[in-house]
């Protein structure tokens, strides 16, 4: 009897010691935590001043963006390293290539410029292109009652040339575009190039808040009512 007492305080010693180390090295992995954080923290490396320029620039690529149909400015985002070779232009054709795709892509921010949408009696959205008589609905369904909303204004107009000018400079904005058709400019042409976008981008902006559009039409958020 006294034997077997003896191996069971034996062994629960034996327990109460391997509990023990367990919790000091639990105790000295959570000390040295934070100490890993702190050296992971302290090695991360800092972005250079190039980043930091395509950083911002990005940023307002994407401030300017909201402006513009988003299928247009996909589909230029989308081709625009592919048909640039990721702005290197290995021949005229890419040059040519380039060319047509900024004059589609604006062609496209013009013209959608003058459509619009609107919900009928079961709350489906239509679209429409906007004519001097009203809406003519794209697949054929009747029309809004309310015409004069639709008809085609002077606004329209204006709202579609700064939409031009706004994808010019989202277009001057992208690298891929400028090395392609720009591969060597001055200093003087590379501060204009730097903040004639820029400049651009603040009036259009400006002018779109203070004449803001009503119409909803392809590529732009949609009316609730």
């Amino acid at each position: 009897m006294e034997t077997s007492k003896n191996s069971n305080s034996d062994s629960v010693a034996i327990n109460t010691e391997k509990l023990e180390t367990k919790s000091v090295v639990t105790s000295e992995n959570q000390l040295e935590i934070p100490l890993l954080e702190d050296l992971q923290v302290a090695d991360k490396p800092q972005k250079t001043a190039a980043q930091k320029v395509i950083r911002k620039t990005f940023k307002k690529t994407a401030v300017l963006s909201n402006l513009l149909p988003s299928g247009s400015v996909l589909a230029f985002q989308i081709l625009s390293p592919v048909i640039t070779h990721e702005g290197q232009c290995r021949s005229t054709i890419s040059h040519s290539m380039t060319l047509i795709l900024l004059g589609i892509c604006a062609i496209s921010c013009f013209f959608l410029c003058f459509t619009d949408s609107f919900r009928d009696e079961r709350g489906k959205v239509r679209y429409g292109l906007a004519t001097f008589r009203g809406l003519w609905i794209i697949d054929g369904s009747s029309p809004p009652e309310d015409v004069e909303k639709y008809k085609l204004k002077f606004i329209d107009f204006f709202h579609a040339f700064l939409s031009i000018l706004v994808f010019c400079a989202v277009a001057a904005f992208d690298q891929n575009v400028m090395k392609c058709l720009y591969p060597s400019p001055s200093l003087d042409a590379q501060e204009i190039l730097a903040i004639l976008p820029m400049v651009v981008g603040v009036i259009c902006t400006f002018l779109f808040v203070v004449f803001p559009t009503t119409r909803h039409g392809i590529g732009f958020p949609l009316s609730r009512c």
